[in-house]
């Protein structure tokens, strides 16, 4: 199992594109339906994003995707703050991850 954690601040002028490409990946994902992949994104107030991926068998899907291409594409001249990406380990979890997809 392979967990990820990516996270990146948009400029203001930027996070509305940012959220519709992300969208895109969402819907992409709900017809392809790569098993074994969890994504969640989460949008901060300040102008971040937070991105965080659960493979159970320890390789991402997400690369594949043509939504998820389309929104690497231009990501860095949406961004103030480039991703910053690593491995992550989930301490606690309450409701908010399936059983048995990580703690």
């Amino acid at each position: 199992m392979k967990q990820v954690l990516v996270r990146y601040k948009v400029k203001a002028q930027g996070a509305a594109e940012n959220q519709r490409l992300i969208e895109a990946v969402f819907q992409e994902l709900q017809v392809r339906a790569p098993a074994g992949l969890q994504y969640l994104v989460l949008k901060l107030d300040d102008g971040s994003f937070v991105h965080f991926a659960i493979s159970q068998d320890g390789a991402m899907a997400l690369p594949a995707l043509e939504a998820f291409k389309q929104f690497r594409a231009e990501l860095g001249g949406r961004t103030t703050e480039g991703p910053q990406s690593c491995e992550a380990a989930i301490v606690g979890n309450y409701r908010m991850i399936a059983a048995g997809a990580g703690a």
